[in-house]
């Protein structure tokens, strides 16, 4: 199967796997971004008290729109 997925056997396109192993490196950094901005986001959300979130709750209402 992996030379049907290859096409042919010993002669790989250098080309196509540079750009395998700079995608694989652009999705690990990409990964330990959203590591990151999760672990942010918890801090953030863990700061906010009650009072906080009844603002915040009260500002996101939707207002009718003006006819």
């Amino acid at each position: 199967m992996a030379k049907a997925l290859l096409g042919h056997v010993g002669n790989a396109d250098y080309r196509m796997v540079a750009e395998v192993r700079r995608l694989q490196q652009r999705v690990r950094d990409l990964e330990t971004e959203v590591r990151h901005l999760q672990a942010e986001n918890v801090a953030l959300a863990s700061a906010l008290n009650h009072d906080d979130l009844i603002r915040l709750s009260a500002e996101n209402e939707k207002q009718p729109a003006l006819a």
